[in-house]
């Protein structure tokens, strides 16, 4: 394995090299963040449900040059490649059929056992890949954690503001507001 580092660390061209000849299957459900491949958690019927309600309202609100990918690599640096829950990346979709987008306009995890990876580390890769929204929504807490003003070196978002309610959330490309409780579905 010639992109192994000496910490076993590895780089995001091997990682899909394991990916392409079987050492890695769709079905190991893992991502690669900071050179580590990470096991992803099973997802609960909640986080499930909340994953499709965001895509979906996205899909209506977003403007059209914009594609919601949902659960697709994102290439955040040489050495990670998470799988964002949404990743709202510029069109055509074209442009993504030999390879995976390296930018994003605003990235959304929906989080409710991995909290504290999707504050820490998740928040870290996102802001060093210039990101410059970052959406958790928060299933436990019922909130939105919105990060802005990515600082690429420092690897840290400049700001957070945790919305809940009818608090609207910043992001300037869409078309109509949407609140925080939007993105939360319904129960019957």
């Amino acid at each position: 394995m010639s992109g192994v580092a000496a910490s076993g660390r590895h780089d995001v061209a091997e990682y899909f090299a394991l990916a392409e000849c079987g050492v890695i299957s769709p079905d190991d459900h893992v991502e690669l963040l900071d050179g580590l491949i990470v096991a992803m958690s099973p997802q609960a019927p909640l986080h499930a449900a909340t994953v499709y309600h965001v895509e979906h309202l996205l899909l209506r609100k977003l403007a059209p040059h914009l594609l919601v990918r949902v659960q697709m690599p994102f290439v955040a640096s040489a050495t990670s490649a998470p799988e964002p829950d949404i990743c709202v990346v510029s069109g055509p979709p074209q442009r993504y059929v030999d390879r995976h987008p390296s930018s994003a306009v605003l990235v959304v995890e929906v989080s409710d056992t991995t909290l504290i990876q999707d504050r820490i580390t998740k928040a870290s890769i996102y802001a060093a890949a210039a990101v410059p929204w970052y959406w958790i929504v928060n299933v436990r807490e019922h909130c939105v954690e919105c990060f802005t003003r990515p600082d690429a070196e420092a690897r840290r978002y400049a700001d957070l503001v945790r919305a809940a309610g009818a608090t609207i959330l910043p992001l300037p490309s869409l078309s109509t507001e949407i609140a925080a409780d939007d993105l939360f579905p319904r129960t019957p």
